[in-house]
């Protein structure tokens, strides 16, 4: 079943409207006709509103509301990933990947050893990209919610961003072995909020892992094999999201 998100003002009684976009993603592409089931999403309250497609304009499509189910999909605790500049367009894998791993917002990080170095020009058709891929990606895996991409942020910034979260890691090779990281990533439950740091191609420098200590930022260790800043949070997610939905 197609899913598609509206603002919740979209959704009045048993009136849904969709617009933008979609409109014609449904009715041309589609081929959608009166009558077919969707699923809509607000984005906002975690719940999927199933609908009867009634009626198109050129700017709207009308449908009727069936019931709402109002299970949750989304994982049980927020997850923060600070994701180190990649180059070339790895960032849009990362991207797609996390939010269907179950991430709730992606924040590029400026590390000192990313290749990629964005004006602000650049940087802003950059963002609008990323939330293009984040979008489509919550549509694809049927989650309730459109993850954020955030405004690019140093190192000293996302430190800062990450502050009051409840537990926060970040991949390091000098970290203590897997028993350590196994307890850390353990211990991350409902309703938290997790960060985790991921640095770019080239890691992060000795004074950025200082600065993350200094922050409250724990080291963890991947293992024995040096993954690629493309797998390495994908993996760490899966690892978490493993411990937050295992015993479901």
């Amino acid at each position: 079943m197609h899913q598609f998100f509206v603002a919740p003002q979209q959704i009045a009684g048993k009136c849904i409207r969709i617009t933008g976009s979609d409109v014609n993603h449904i009715v041309h592409v589609l081929r959608m006709q009166p009558g077919e089931e969707i699923s809509v999403s607000n984005g906002v309250d975690g719940k999927e509103y199933r609908c009867q497609i009634d009626s198109f304009t050129q700017e709207e499509v009308l449908c009727t509301l069936r019931f709402i189910k109002e299970e949750g999909v989304e994982l049980p605790a927020r997850i923060y990933l600070f994701q180190g500049l990649p180059k070339g367009d790895k960032m849009e894998l990362i991207i797609q990947k996390a939010v269907e791993l179950g991430v709730y917002e992606v924040i590029p990080v400026a590390t000192k050893r990313a290749v990629v170095k964005l004006d602000q020009r650049k940087a802003a058709a950059r963002l609008t990209r990323w939330q293009s891929i984040a979008e489509a990606a919550a549509k694809q895996s049927r989650r309730r919610i459109i993850p954020q991409i955030h405004d690019i942020l140093s190192m000293k910034e996302a430190a800062a961003y990450a502050r009051d979260m409840d537990c926060k890691l970040i991949p390091y090779e000098l970290a203590e072995g897997m028993s350590k990281t196994r307890e850390l990533i353990g211990g991350i439950c409902k309703g938290m909020q997790v960060a985790v740091f991921i640095g770019p191609e080239g890691g992060f420098e000795d004074r950025e892992i200082e600065m993350a200590k200094d922050a409250g930022i724990l080291p963890i260790t991947m293992g024995k094999r040096i993954l690629r800043t493309e797998t390495a949070g994908l993996a760490i997610l899966s690892w978490i999201m493993y411990q937050l939905e295992g015993e479901a």
